[in-house]
């Protein structure tokens, strides 16, 4: 229930037109008053009125869109999806960047909730759960993005990581790799965790096979530049022959650090490699690499449609969770022999 002007007034022990002249014209009223006010509103949660009648007259044409990593072309993709729906439904994007950051996706969360936006699209750090549910107390709409949830009344679109690193998994250990590396951090994000479970139930079922998890602090090109070294080492000594890395920028940043020096690793001769959301930068990279692909537009696509079903259901009504499978697109990264293309 949304706090009211009366309410945040019986607290502070002023008028109501005081906490009027506090939220417009703070400079025409007393120092200790403003302070009074500004703490009422904040143990209250108080969001302005105006916002919150132009909400209900349907006046807010504004979706936040808040991502893991703005540079990452997975996410500019998911944004285009969105903002060509918005566009048809009348609806602007307005694009935050998490930076991978807990506090800093608070932080946009908090300013949009201010702003009172039409709804918020989230690809969340962690656990947002908190966040979620006090922007839907305030009658603002949420859908997550790139993650499932088995909550039922938070509608969400996803990709089904689990099965995206299985099938990474399973096309190396066909190609005849035992000796797996998977690169990729932090695990406090969902999709990277899914991604190396879903790689070590394939390992788990073949006799002979392991894999070393080397975690990176998150998921850019510098990253897989930074361990791609020490990968480097491990193939060199013999200990790994393929690389699974969580987000394409990650497989990138390793195959840069493969080929590079007086002595480069081969790709695939001396070690496989495969990347995921199949980006097209995965296509044009020194040996195009073998990718698990994900309807990056789609997925934005979706998370809009879903926006828009959630700001006209019922309270308490389930809401729609929408799972796509992805697909394995291989490349010279891990071409053999026996490899199909997709």
């Amino acid at each position: 229930m949304a706090v009211s002007v009366r309410e945040v007034a019986q607290r502070a022990g002023v008028s109501v037109g005081t906490v009027s002249n506090v939220l417009n014209r703070p400079d025409q009223v007393k120092a200790t008053t403003v302070e009074r006010v500004r703490e009422a509103i904040a143990e209250l949660g108080y969001v302005p009125n105006a916002a919150a009648r132009q909400l209900r007259a349907g006046q807010s044409t504004t979706l936040a869109l808040v991502v893991l990593d703005v540079s990452n072309p997975f996410f500019t993709d998911v944004a285009r999806g969105a903002e060509a729906r918005a566009e048809e439904a009348g609806l602007t994007v307005t694009l935050a960047n998490s930076d991978e950051s807990g506090a800093r996706e608070r932080k946009h969360l908090e300013q949009f909730e201010t702003q009172r936006v039409a709804g918020v699209l989230l690809v969340p750090t962690a656990d947002a759960g908190d966040s979620v549910a006090r922007l839907r107390e305030h009658g603002i709409p949420v859908v997550l993005v790139d993650r499932s949830t088995a909550d039922a009344s938070v509608a969400s679109v996803a990709v089904d990581d689990v099965a995206g690193g299985r099938i990474a998994a399973e096309h190396l250990l066909e190609g005849g790799r035992r000796r797996l590396a998977f690169v990729g951090g932090p695990h406090s994000i969902h999709q990277v965790a899914d991604r190396y479970a879903g790689a070590d139930l394939a390992i788990a079922k073949v006799d002979g096979s392991s894999m070393v998890r080397l975690d990176t602090e998150a998921l850019t090109l510098e990253e897989g530049m930074r361990v791609g070294a020490q990968v480097r080492d491990m193939v060199r000594a013999g200990e790994v022959d393929a690389v699974f890395a969580a987000n394409d920028l990650l497989a990138i940043g390793v195959q840069q650090a493969l080929l590079s020096g007086p002595d480069p690793v081969s790709i695939p001769g001396d070690v496989a490699l495969v990347g995921y959301d199949d980006i097209s930068f995965a296509a044009a990279a020194v040996v195009p690499i073998t990718s698990v692909r994900q309807p990056r537009r789609a997925i934005g696509t979706t998370a809009v449609e879903l926006l828009l079903a959630e700001r006209e259901a019922a309270e308490g009504a389930t809401r729609d969770h929408v799972v796509f499978q992805p697909e394995l697109v291989v490349r010279a990264s891990t071409q053999t022999p026996s490899s199909q293309t997709v």
